[in-house]
């Protein structure tokens, strides 16, 4: 029998595939796009909700 090992799935995987997908889209390299995305959920993060 073969050991099958699954790869956990986490928010930075996440980040680098939906980047990956988005510069093959758009012709711009992965990591400005994943750079944005981080800036953008770091804000998203300070906004907060209000109540």
């Amino acid at each position: 029998m073969s050991k099958h090992t699954s790869s956990q799935v986490t928010k930075a995987k996440i980040l680098r595939a939906v980047a990956s997908s988005t510069a093959i889209e758009t012709g711009v390299s992965v990591q400005k796009i994943e750079q944005q995305l981080k800036q953008n959920q770091a804000q998203a993060k300070a906004v907060g909700l209000s109540r």
